[in-house]
């Protein structure tokens, strides 16, 4: 396919990419600006790119066996999959809506929660004695000696851009010392010295999830969030869930390059707006924390990312990290600090650091068990004792892909599902109440636990087929049956929203692979049941607790024990910013949590497989109150 340029426009929004031929559609919408779901990164794998070709349908590559497969009859009608089509001339594309990446829901909020305000990046007023020709004590040691011997502080070194401008700072127009500056320490390092008297200082703690990217703008003095600043991580085209980035990052050419560029960019660009809406300088921000799972940690930081995906998932590094911004490209004063808070091991990231030292189980009598539901689950269990954790392959499902209609959580999408148990009717609970596009993850959680309440769904995950209802069919695609969610004209895809057997199979992996991990982890720390569980993050934060239960996503345990501790990993980024304490309990909990390697496990396949049933093959003896759980349900009838 010659390389000469061509135009390809896409409709409705009609906007216009040039690039050489042999370009795939995905990449022309990325270059025009055009969000085309990708939740397999461009591997013909999840069949969500699709395009109807209006012009140019010739100039275009053969359709792939895949697009075959996956598009069937639509290939007729003139539908490609984008990430497999390339152009060899101009073309003229229509995304319908079911391709279209909505806005975000991104939370930002979560657990209220006491703190200390003691940074680790300190200011002091400094007011040094004239240099003389009786006392020639060089500039960056008269520094040292005064913070020594008024605030007893410890400094050892000097930022290397502070000390260039150390002597010009220092002095007035006349080579004389001014009377007051004021020095900021981190780690027993000058990082800056400013004449006169600057209080005001600020750090900005940044969240990076494979979703979305949360910042908030702190003033380092009261603790107090000035500004909040939120985005979907700019690497969702490269891939929805995080080992498809991984992966990318050691396989295709400057893998890696493109996927740290896009985060540190799109980072930046947070900083900006939130300096913008606070009326302060990149220059006023000192400090930088950032939290996020073991994947995301190595993107940032640019660390070879191939072993901690390969068996035995060795990490590079555990303990945290401080970063010059020149070496992380983090745009704020150029003698300041990004701090990488440390990580666990395996897939068990700095995240999780974070959600710990937020929700502190390590200082309860009572038993936690805290779950970060996401492609990989994490699992802490513990108390004042001790702490022991896991992270489990649950797979990208419950956040809404590998699920024919799943979605994120944007207007349109599902997020709460009752069904009539008499006519098998369904309500609907709609971000903004727009038309329906899609389930995410909240809506799938839901949406399975009804169809096992309502007796759609067998214990195993089978489809009753005896029910009278024209909601429950043989599927479209003739791989079981499915139950339709939404009809096509109701719909703001204008096709059926639906459930099927393979998507109900993807949930039981998921939600088998957490309760398998609670129950290792049960067994290990020699409890039957919990006190609390906590859920975090974004997915944790919107889960009904009672759906949960049904499908046994978590062990039984009363529903007003179940916790949503929201986004407790941006929680425990801010208190890593403002909290020196904080900081040293992140690094000593590295040591404290006993990481259980849930594929070496000998009763973790066992287990596994009993845990995918609806709520348990064990259910009797797991779910003793499953009745009354269900009684709960059905008083909770109304969304």
């Amino acid at each position: 396919m010659s390389n000469k340029e061509v135009e390809v426009v896409f409709q409705p929004e009609g906007k216009r990419a040039k690039v050489p031929g042999g370009t795939n559609l995905l990449e022309c919408a990325d270059e025009a600006g055009v969000d085309i779901k990708s939740d397999c990164g461009g591997k013909q794998v999840c069949g969500k790119c699709k395009v109807i070709i209006e012009e140019g349908a010739d100039s275009l590559s053969s359709p792939t066996s895949k697009e075959r497969e996956e598009l069937g009859e639509d290939l007729d009608e003139g539908y490609r999959l984008a990430c497999a089509a390339e152009v060899g001339g101009n073309v003229l594309a229509t995304v319908p809506d079911e391709s279209r990446r909505g806005k975000q829901v991104i939370l930002t909020e979560g657990l209220e929660v006491d703190f200390e305000i003691d940074p680790p990046l300190k200011k002091y007023r400094v007011e040094p004695e004239t240099p003389s020709l009786a006392d020639d004590t060089p500039d960056f040691e008269r520094m040292r000696n005064f913070l020594n011997s008024e605030y007893g502080t410890q400094v050892e070194d000097i930022e290397h851009s502070t000390l260039k401008k150390l002597p010009r700072v220092l002095r007035d127009n006349m080579g004389r010392y001014e009377e007051t500056f004021t020095a900021s320490v981190l780690d027993n390092n000058l990082i800056r010295l400013e004449k006169g008297q600057k209080e005001d200082y600020y750090g900005v703690a940044v969240d990076i999830g494979t979703t979305t990217v949360v910042a908030y703008l702190t003033d380092m003095r009261t603790g107090e969030v000035i500004s909040i600043s939120s985005t979907m991580n700019p690497q969702v085209k490269y891939g929805e869930d995080v080992m498809r980035r991984v992966t990318m990052s050691f396989q295709e050419e400057n893998g890696m390059e493109k996927l740290n560029k896009v985060i540190v960019e799109g980072l930046n660009d947070l900083l900006g707006e939130v300096c913008e809406d606070a009326g302060i300088t990149r220059d006023d921000i000192m400090e930088v924390t950032v939290v996020g799972n073991t994947g995301m940690h190595n993107l940032f930081v640019g660390i070879h990312a191939e072993f901690v995906s390969k068996s035995p998932y060795v990490q590079a590094v555990g303990r945290s990290l401080d970063l010059t911004p020149k070496e992380s490209k983090i745009d704020i004063y150029e003698g300041g600090n990004v701090h990488v808070l440390p990580t666990i091991a395996g897939w068990m990231g700095a995240d999780t650091v974070g959600c710990l030292i937020t929700t502190t189980p390590y200082e309860q009598k009572e038993t936690q068990l805290m779950i970060d539901v996401g492609t990989n689950g994490e699992l802490v269990l513990g108390n004042e004792d001790r702490l022991i954790g896991a992270s489990t392959a649950a797979g990208p499902a419950l956040e809404g892909a590998h699920v024919k209609h799943g979605m994120r959580a944007a207007p349109g999408a599902i997020q709460y599902v009752r069904i009539d148990p008499s006519t098998y009717e369904p309500k609907l609970d709609i971000i903004e109440n727009e038309p329906a596009r899609g389930l995410c993850g909240s809506g799938i959680i839901d949406i399975v636990a009804e169809m096992v309440r309502t007796g759609i769904l067998q214990q195993n995950g089978r489809f009753n087929k005896d029910l009278e209802t024209d909601r429950v069919r043989k599927s479209k695609a003739g791989k079981g049956n499915e139950y339709v969610a939404v009809w096509a004209e109701d719909s703001g895809i204008d096709k059926d929203i639906v459930i099927s057997l393979e998507d109900v199979r993807e949930v039981q992996l998921a939600k088998g692979a957490i309760r398998a991990g609670s129950n290792i982890l049960m067994d290990e720390f020699g409890v039957e049941t919990v006190d609390e569980i906590a859920l975090a993050g974004a997915f944790g934060n919107y889960i009904d607790p009672t759906s949960a239960l049904i499908i046994g996503l978590f062990p039984e345990i009363d529903r007003d024990k179940v916790n949503m501790v929201g986004n407790a990993a941006g929680i425990g980024s801010r208190l890593a910013l403002i909290d020196e304490e904080k900081r040293k309990e992140a690094e000593w909990l590295v040591d404290e949590v006993k990481y259980y390697r849930l594929a070496a496990h000998e009763g973790f396949d066992m287990s596994f497989a009993k845990a995918q049933w609806f709520p348990h093959t064990k259910k009797d003896e797991l779910y003793p109150n499953y009745d009354e759980i269900l009684a709960l349900r059905e008083e909770e009838s109304e969304l």
